[in-house]
């Protein structure tokens, strides 16, 4: 076991401060969150500093720190309630459930590379994802970017499956639309 005796804070600060905000930035494209993130992580290190052991190396430690605060703040994002608002299935559907002109999404052909490696087609995705609510945008990422199971995600969240995919329809809706405007008509 190392001597935690002698730990200095600023030191961790001084070498660890980029990584976290960018590992921080990335979880919550949002630069002030991300910078409020990193502080709250040494707040927390210096005031939990007894139970770092040296276990493991004081990197791992602070990221396992800043992955719980993230954590949080996907968790009091999710607790605030969403009204499902039928009015964005009247954008795109008529009244017999069919798509309006104009709405009928586009054939969307792969092209010579892949979107996912486009830098600008990830801002463009990126900024459609920022304009979901922040419900929507959460079961969009713990679907398709951590790869969750559906009912995995109404546990974390609470909701009910039902509401689970009925947020999902509605957000691949607006998602969809989003590139469209922004990507494909550009």
């Amino acid at each position: 076991m190392k001597n935690i005796q002698n730990v200095d804070l600023t030191e961790w600060v001084e070498s660890f401060s980029g990584e976290l905000y960018s590992w921080a930035l990335y979880k919550v494209s949002d630069h002030e969150m991300a910078k409020d993130l990193v502080q709250d992580t040494f707040l927390a290190a210096s005031e939990k500093i007894e139970g770092f052991h040296g276990n493991s190396s004081p990197k791992t430690w602070l990221y396992a720190i800043l992955n719980n605060k993230i954590i949080d703040v996907y968790r009091k994002k999710l607790k605030q309630p969403v009204k499902l608002d039928d009015r964005i299935f009247a954008e795109f559907f008529d009244e017999g459930e069919r798509w309006k002109a104009g709405r009928i999404p586009h054939d969307w052909h792969e092209e010579e590379n892949h979107l996912l490696d486009n830098n600008d087609f990830l801002a463009v995705l990126k900024d459609c994802l920022d304009e979901l609510p922040d419900k929507w945008n959460a079961c969009v990422q713990l679907k398709f970017v951590e790869n969750k199971k559906g009912e995995d995600i109404c546990q974390e969240i609470g909701i009910t499956p039902s509401n689970f995919w009925q947020i999902i329809h509605r957000a691949k809706l607006q998602l969809r639309d989003c590139i469209e405007v922004n990507w494909f008509d550009n």
